[in-house]
């Protein structure tokens, strides 16, 4: 296939691209930031530019992945309305092109934040999202690129699958996650900073785990269709502090204040995506921190 990675220089990007052309997709990645990867050619476009956007990507595609957005909440709370722009933006202006250019599907990256809006603990594609819990602006621009891609469906028949991503880690991964933090703040002889009682609970799924699962969204089944691609393994933040505390000798764990609107993370069932994908996380969450941080000494100099 002839694939569009929009925002494909980022952490997930990076991996996306890696497992596409691995399995043979002709890749192009439209970024304002170059690729880690070589082999894959590069164009520099602002994705909330849709004049250059349209203009760029100018070409026949048999799929679109939308992977460019501000991910960071903390970017969010300080600078909500640069970070609303970059993740509202991208959506209509890719959607837009996608139907212009009659591409077959845009597979967009959402994220399991979403389920904060849901009530219950045992959460799957069908549980109902109310509006009235909405707590983060995050979430809702996320929420609201689902409605979009959903809404181009029914209004002009474009073509879309969304993934709800879980808490993505490993090498290479943005700095400022509460997993890359710890790391770095232990080999730099540095408090790890635990937000409320450490008690807050998280999914987490390894990069490698959710580029299969992108691709394996590319199968016919998958149009039109939203799955979640999520960790198996549940884990609290004081475990992960206690992992590097192990891994990383004499690191000190420090408590504060608990953060406003964090992610209380609940049971999100991955079971269509296996059932209908054949896809199912596969890294064991410990080793897969144990490799990271090997990763992180090996590579934080360069």
């Amino acid at each position: 296939m002839n694939i569009a990675v929009v925002g494909g220089s980022g952490f997930i990007g990076n991996f996306l691209i890696e497992e596409l052309l691995s399995a043979g997709h002709r890749v192009v990645n439209f970024d304002i930031q170059h690729p880690k990867n070589p082999r894959v050619t590069h164009v520099y476009v602002d994705v909330t530019n849709f004049s250059k956007l349209t203009i760029a990507m100018a070409s026949q595609w048999d799929a679109i992945y939308l992977m460019a957005a501000v991910a960071n909440v903390d970017h969010f709370f300080v600078n909500p309305v640069e970070a609303y722009k970059v993740n509202m933006d991208s959506v209509i202006n890719v959607l837009e092109v996608a139907k212009r250019y009659k591409v077959p599907r845009v597979l967009y990256a959402s994220t399991v934040w979403v389920y904060e809006l849901a009530n219950g603990s045992d959460l799957d594609e069908t549980s109902p999202l109310l509006l009235q819990n909405v707590n983060h602006l995050y979430t809702v621009t996320k929420l609201a690129g689902e409605m979009s891609a959903i809404s181009y469906n029914r209004l002009y028949g474009q073509e879309f699958t969304i993934l709800r991503f879980g808490i993505p880690y490993g090498p290479g991964a943005r700095m400022g996650t509460v997993i890359t933090e710890f790391v770095r703040r232990a080999l730099a002889n540095k408090p790890l900073i635990i937000h409320g009682e450490g008690s807050q609970s998280r999914y987490f799924i390894h990069v490698a785990d959710l580029a299969r699962g992108c691709v394996a969204a590319l199968q016919p089944r998958a149009a039109n269709q939203t799955y979640n691609l999520e960790g198996r393994q549940k884990v609290t933040i004081r475990e992960i502090a206690e992992i590097v505390q192990r891994e990383i000798p004499g690191t000190v764990i420090e408590q504060v204040a608990a953060r406003k609107g964090d992610f209380t993370a609940r049971k999100i069932s991955y079971n269509k995506a296996k059932t209908e994908l054949g896809w199912e996380p596969k890294v064991d969450f410990r080793q897969g921190l144990t490799d990271y941080i090997q990763w992180y000494r090996e590579n934080s100099s360069r």
